[in-house]
C-alpha cells in the first residue's frame, strides 16, 4: 500500500514538472540570447539548457498541445483509470453472491450486476438506468434520495412476476479511494419471500386453530346453558346433550392431539429415522384396527401383500399414524364405493409402494394439489359430519417428508381416490 500511494505520489509530481518544462525552456532560450548580446562566457551553458529542456518538452507533448487541455485530459484518465479499478475490485466480490446486486453511478445507470441479479431481474445493459427493470416509485425514491444525501437506505419491494417474491432492498455509497471522483452506489436485494410465506402461514394456522377449537367449545358453552334452564328437569333431552357434548368435546380432543403431532413433527423434520420397519406386519396391524370403523360404516378392506418380509427405513409408531389416516379417510370418503384396497409393491429395482384405493366419488382436480395443507377440506360440512379435524392429511405429508418418501394422490370422479405412499 505504501509503494503504491509513493508511485501515485510522483506520478502526480512528474505531470506537475511536465507542465512547467515549457515556461523553463522560454526562459533559458531568451537567458541564452540576451547573454550572447552582452557577450557573455555562459552562452553556450545556456544554448545546452534550453536545447535539453526543449527535446523533453517535446518527446512529453508539451509543445504540441496546450497546459490547460493537457492537465484536464490527464486529470479524466486518472479519475476513469481509479473508477474502473474499483468496479473491478467490487465486482470480483460481489459476483459470487447469492443475493441480486447492482452497482449504480450518480445518474442511477448500471454500471454491474451479479449473477443473482441477472437471474432475479433479467440482463440490464450497462449504462442503462435502473427504471428499466425495477419501475416501483417507493424503490426508485429511495435510490433519488440516497444519491443526493449520500445517506444510505433500505425499502420494501415486491415482484409479482413471474411469481410472488418480497425483498428488503438496501442502497448505499461505496467506500472509495481519494482519488476518485465519482461516487458509486451499491444497491443489494435481500429475499424475505419464506419469512413472509411462514408468517402469513402462521397466522392462518393460528386463525384456523382458534376456529375450530371456537366451534365445538360454543356448542358445549350452548347445551350448558340449556341443561342449567330449560332442559334442567327434562331426563331425554339431558340425555341427548349430554351425548352430543361428548362428541364435540371428543372433536377437541383429537384435534388437541393432531396439533400437538404437528409440532412434534416440526422439531423433528429434519432428523431423518433410521429403524428397519417390516411393512407387511404394519399393515396388518392398521387394518385389525379399523375393523370396527369399516365395520359401522359398511366398508370392507382388503390387503394384497406378498408373503416374504418388506422393510423400510422408518419408525414405526410414525408410519402407522401415516397408514390409519390413509386407509380411515378412505373408509369415511369412499364409503359409498363398500370396499378400500390397500396394496404392498415390493418390486426388485424399483422403489417400495404402499396404495390405498377407494372406489367412493373422486376429489374434483383443482382440490388435489391443496389437501395436504392444514385445515384445508374439499367440503366443510363433510368433513364435520365426519368427525375430521383438517389435520390429518398435514401430519401424513410432514411424516413422510421425514421419512424421505412422496405422498401421491390421484383421483377421478365418479372412479374413485389412490392415495400411493412411495418410499
Amino acid at each position: 500500500m505504501a509503494i503504491m500511494e509513493g508511485g501515485d505520489a510522483l506520478g502526480r509530481y512528474l505531470r506537475r514538472l511536465r507542465r512547467s518544462w515549457l515556461p523553463i525552456m522560454v526562459v533559458t532560450m531568451l537567458a541564452a540570447v540576451t547573454l550572447s548580446e552582452l557577450r557573455s562566457p555562459y552562452v553556450p551553458l545556456a544554448l545546452w539548457l534550453g536545447a535539453v529542456l526543449a527535446i523533453l518538452a517535446i518527446s512529453s507533448g508539451a509543445v504540441t498541445r496546450l497546459p490547460r487541455q493537457h492537465v484536464a485530459e490527464a486529470e479524466a484518465e486518472e479519475e476513469q483509470g481509479v473508477s474502473e479499478s474499483l468496479i473491478a475490485g467490487v465486482r470480483s466480490g460481489l459476483a459470487v453472491l447469492d443475493t441480486p446486486v447492482f452497482i449504480l453511478d450518480r445518474n442511477a445507470s448500471v454500471l454491474f450486476e451479479n449473477s443473482a441479479a441477472d437471474r432475479a431481474f433479467g440482463t440490464l445493459a450497462v449504462g442503462s438506468h435502473i427504471s428499466g427493470r425495477l419501475r416501483s416509485p417507493g424503490l426508485l425514491d429511495v435510490i433519488r434520495e440516497t444519491i443526493a444525501t449520500g445517506q444510505p437506505n433500505q425499502v420494501e419491494h415486491s415482484e409479482r412476476l413471474p411469481s410472488e417474491r418480497v425483498f428488503i432492498v438496501r442502497i448505499a455509497p461505496a467506500e472509495m479511494q481519494e482519488q476518485a471522483t465519482a461516487p458509486l452506489y451499491i444497491l443489494s436485494f435481500r429475499d424475505v419471500s419464506e419469512l413472509r410465506r411462514i408468517d402469513r402461514m402462521r397466522s392462518d394456522f393460528v386463525a384456523n386453530a382458534s376456529h375450530e377449537l371456537r366451534t365445538p367449545l360454543a356448542s358445549l358453552r350452548g347445551f350448558i346453558e340449556t341443561m342449567q334452564g330449560p332442559a334442567r328437569d327434562d331426563p331425554k333431552a339431558r340425555e341427548r346433550f349430554l351425548g352430543i357434548m361428548l362428541d364435540q368435546a371428543t372433536r377437541m380432543s383429537r384435534l388437541v392431539d393432531d396439533l400437538m403431532s404437528l409440532s412434534r413433527l416440526e422439531l423433528r423434520a429434519n432428523i431423518a429415522p433410521d429403524q428397519k420397519v417390516d411393512l407387511v406386519p404394519l399393515l396388518g396391524h392398521v387394518r385389525d384396527s379399523l375393523l370396527p370403523l369399516a365395520q359401522d360404516l359398511d366398508v370392507a378392506i382388503n390387503l394384497h401383500m406378498p408373503a416374504e418380509k418388506v422393510e423400510v427405513t422408518g419408525d414405526r409408531d410414525e408410519l402407522v399414524q401415516v397408514f390409519q389416516n390413509l386407509v380411515e379417510n378412505a373408509c369415511k370418503y369412499g364409503q359409498d364405493g363398500k370396499v378400500v384396497d390397500v396394496f404392498l409393491r415390493a418390486n426388485a429395482g424399483k422403489p417400495v409402494e404402499v396404495g390405498v384405493v377407494d372406489k367412493g366419488p373422486g376429489i374434483p382436480a383443482e382440490h388435489v394439489p391443496r389437501l395436504t395443507e392444514r385445515f384445508y377440506r374439499v367440503s366443510v360440512a363433510d368433513s364435520r359430519s365426519k368427525k375430521g379435524t383438517g389435520l390429518g392429511l398435514a401430519i401424513v405429508k410432514h411424516i413422510l417428508t421425514r421419512h424421505r418418501a412422496r405422498l401421491i394422490i390421484r383421483s377421478e370422479l365418479e372412479v374413485g381416490t389412490d392415495f400411493t405412499v412411495r418410499f
